[in-house]
C-alpha cells in the first residue's frame, strides 16, 4: 500500500520506518522537498522510502499520516491541499501541546474541541481517525517492547476509516483486545489532554517507555 508520513521527527521518522518494514511504499513529507531530515530518512531506508513536500506526499499515499508537531499541523495539512487528502484515511497522531512557557506545558485546544475536530471539520471530505497519540513513538510502532497487554485508544466517525488504521496497528504489533474504539472524534478531546498527565508521569517515572492497560469489572 501507498502511504504518506507527514512529518520528518522521532514520530514520523518511526512510523515511516515501520511502515516500510511491514511491506509499504512510503513517501515522507515535509515543507520543502529537499529537507535533510526526510532526504537522510530515505538514504538510510532506500527500500520503498520517498521524500517530497507535504502535497507531494498526500498525493502520493493511500493513507495519510500526520506526525507533525500539533502546532504547525493545521498549516501543514494546508500546505498538503484538500484535494490531495479528500477520500482518504487520515491517521492523526499529532497532540496540541504548547511549550511556549516551559513544562508543564498547556493544550492550543482544549474541553469543547480537539485538534482531531478540527482537522476532520476543516477536512471534512478527509476520514480523520484518531491514534497513537498516547503513547512515546517506539512504543506505538512496537509496542511488545512493553510487558503484558497495554492500550491504544482509536476515535473516529468513519467505522470502515477506523477499520483500516486499525489494520495497520495490528502489522505494528498491537493486539486486537488492546485496540480501544472511544467512538466518535469528539473522544479525541480526552486522548488529546491525557497528555497533560503523560508529560508529569514521564518526569516521575524518568522513562517515555510506559502506557496504560485497563482493568474493568466484569459485567453480570
Amino acid at each position: 500500500m501507498k502511504i504518506a508520513v507527514l512529518g520528518t521527527g522521532m514520530v514520523g521518522v518511526a512510523i515511516a520506518s515501520r511502515l516500510v518494514e511491514c511491506g509499504h511504499d512510503v513517501t515522507m513529507g515535509a515543507r520543502d522537498a529537499a529537507n535533510e531530515k526526510a532526504q537522510a530518512w530515505v538514504q538510510r531506508t532506500k527500500r520503498s522510502a520517498r521524500a517530497g513536500t507535504f502535497r507531494d506526499a498526500a498525493t502520493a499515499g493511500e493513507i495519510v499520516f500526520n506526525c507533525t508537531r500539533g502546532t504547525g499541523t493545521l498549516e501543514a495539512l494546508q500546505q498538503a491541499g484538500v484535494a490531495a487528502l479528500k477520500g482518504k484515511v487520515l491517521i492523526d497522531v499529532s497532540n496540541p501541546l504548547d511549550f511556549s512557557r516551559g513544562v508543564p506545558p498547556t493544550l492550543t485546544v482544549s474541553n469543547t474541541d480537539s485538534l482531531g475536530e478540527q482537522i476532520q471539520r476543516t477536512y471534512s471530505d478527509a476520514r480523520v481517525v484518531k491514534t497513537l497519540n498516547t503513547l512515546t513513538a517506539p512504543l506505538m510502532v512496537n509496542p511488545r517492547l512493553l510487558p503484558g497487554d497495554h492500550v491504544n485508544f482509536l476515535s473516529g466517525n468513519d467505522a470502515a476509516a477506523k477499520a483500516t488504521a486499525a489494520q495497520i496497528l495490528r502489522q505494528f504489533g498491537w493486539k486486537d483486545s488492546e485496540l480501544i474504539d472511544l467512538g466518535a472524534i469528539q473522544a479525541a478531546r480526552g486522548a488529546e489532554a491525557w497528555l497533560l498527565l503523560w508529560v508529569s508521569v514521564m518526569g516521575a517515572l524518568g522513562t517515555p517507555m510506559f502506557n496504560l492497560n485497563l482493568t474493568a469489572a466484569p459485567q453480570d
